[in-house]
This record gives structure tokens, sequence and C-alpha cells, in this order.
């Protein structure tokens, strides 16, 4: 199963290293990234971007670099159709282009690039919902599991012989089955959301209307880091809601210490997750947030739910 996984791994950065991604624009005099910015945004122009900027900030930008750059060439965003760019690898083809695609179709209907962000991600999650059931209900077995595995570890504490290690194990996996328990399937989702994330942050990036668009006021290209130190202290509301939703999220998700010595404590995994979040979220765009939100909090409900079908199912003796 470990093989497996690694082999997955390997194909995912393959697909990432080797395929078509967002391209920062550089100014050819002094080789540095162009950015355009202003007291609440900032942000790298791409020299890829699949359609037209609407912003006369951007639109004046860009055109000083037409040579590198010739944005009256690109559809406008509005009219943006996956074959109108060409082809540049697997992963934008596959990935962000139906993205991007997606996010201004959805837009035409809902008319504002923060909701449709919010839906597709909802939409994104319940598509996957089968999948990740399965990790939520299996968080709920080993919350089950718990005092059967306390008593395993009573049971060969202090015992480091190889055969009481070998012993250990079996009985370990013994009490996987009988809980239905698969270590590795909660890795399964990580593989799904992770390109999905990065897919999201070059939509983002790549179509310029979607960070050019406003949600309550709030920039969808801004980040909290630059809106804040610029004095617009009501971009910490997002910052928040992110490391909010994520403590949720994990508070939920605890589960019992692995049972193997050495082991790392997953739920020790967890918080430093959050505190990773809190710290990375000041730099994640307002759209690219947004996204985060929604989808942690499906994750919440979907927890939720089957704490109640575990909860259903004790109490009936199933």
């Amino acid at each position: 199963m470990k093989n497996k996984i690694k082999k997955v791994l390997v194909i995912f950065l393959l697909v990432f290293i080797l395929t078509g991604c967002a391209t920062a624009l550089k100014d050819k005099k002094t080789n540095k990234v162009v950015y355009y910015e202003n007291d609440k945004v900032k942000i790298v122009l791409n020299e890829n971007i699949l359609c037209q900027p609407t912003d006369k900030g951007l639109v004046k930008k860009y055109n000083k670099y037409k040579k590198q750059i010739d944005i009256s060439k690109l559809p406008k965003c509005e009219d943006f159709r996956i074959k109108d760019t060409k082809y540049d690898g697997i992963w934008e083809t596959l990935f962000v282009k139906p993205l991007a695609w997606l996010i201004v179709r959805i837009n035409k209907v809902i008319k504002n690039y923060g909701f449709t962000i919010i839906i597709l991600g909802l939409l994104i999650r319940l598509i996957l919902a089968p999948f990740t059931q399965k990790t939520a209900m299996q968080s709920e077995n080993m919350k089950a599991m718990q005092p059967e595995m306390d008593r395993l570890n009573k049971k060969y504490e202090g015992k480091n012989d190889q055969e009481s290690l070998q012993k250990k194990s079996m009985e370990t996996m013994q009490l996987y089955k009988k809980y239905g328990i698969n270590p590795f399937s909660s890795c399964l989702f990580g593989f799904i959301q992770i390109p999905l994330l990065i897919a999201f942050y070059e939509a983002i990036n790549r179509v310029p209307v979607i960070f050019e668009g406003k949600l309550f006021g709030l920039i969808l290209g801004s980040t909290p880091l630059k809106a804040i130190t610029s004095g617009h202290y009501e971009y910490i509301i997002i910052v928040i809601l992110i490391v909010g939703t994520t403590f949720i999220q994990q508070k939920l998700n605890k589960t019992a210490p692995t049972p193997q010595k050495g082991d790392v404590n997953p739920n020790m995994m967890g918080n430093m997750l959050v505190i990773m979040v809190a710290i990375m979220s000041i730099n994640f765009s307002i759209a690219l947030s947004l996204y985060w939100i929604a989808s942690t909090c499906f994750t919440i409900v979907q927890n939720l739910i089957a704490k109640q079908i575990k909860k259903s199912k004790d109490s009936k003796g199933v």
C-alpha cells in the first residue's frame, strides 16, 4: 500500500513539474517580476493569463509589456472557452482551464465572483462526498477503537523485543480490520484536494476578472497582509474565518493516537496544521480563502452527519 501511495505522489509531482503553470511576467531590462499594486492589492502579473483584464490600471500595466503579452489578442473573460488558448500541458488542460471556464460560466448566473467561488467549492465537495464520507466515518470508527487501542498499548508496554513488536503489529491490524479502518485511506482525499487547491490558485491568477472582483467590499485578488498593512482592517475577518473553520474541523476529526511506537500523534499534527494555516492565511488571496472556507465548512457538516450516523448505528447495536 505504501508503495502505491509513493507511486501516486510521484505521478502528481511529474504532472506539476512537467506541465504548464502560471508564468510571472518579467521586465526584460531589469529581469524583475512585474507587480500591479494599489492601496489594497499587490499581485504578480502573469504572462500566460487566459483572457483580457478589464481593470483600467491592470490594462495600462499590461500594455507596457505588449511585446511580451498582447492582451488585445486574448478573448474577453466572459467569452473564454477551454480551447481558446494554446495547449500548455496536461495540468493546464485537465485542471486549470476547465476550472476557470466553470467559474466564468457560473458567474454569468450568480453575477458575483466571490459567491461563484463559494458555490463552486461546495459543488466540488458535493461531487467528492462519496469518497470523503468514508474518511469521516473512519474518523468516528477510530474513536470507537480507542479503548481497545489503549488496552493493546498497555499489554505491550515496555516490550521492545522483535517477537512482541510483531505480535503488537498483527493485533493492531486485526483491530483495524475489526473496525473497518484503512490507515492509508485518509491520504486519498489529500491527493484530490491538493491539485484542486492549486488549480483554484492558478485559475484565480490567470483569469483577471476573478481577482478584480469584490465580495462585501473585499477585493478577491487582495491578501489580508497587504490590505491590513494598508489600514484596511476589515480583511482580518477572512483570517479569523479560515483559522476558526480549520480549528473546528480538526476538533471534529480528533482520533486516537496511532499505537505504533515512534508514530506521530495525528492530533498533534492537526494542531500543527491549524498553526500553519493561521500563518499562511495572511498571504492567501481573498478568492482562494473563500474556496478554503467553503470547503472546510462542508467538511464540518459532513463530520457532524457522520457522528449522527455512527451514534444511530451504536444505539441500534449495529
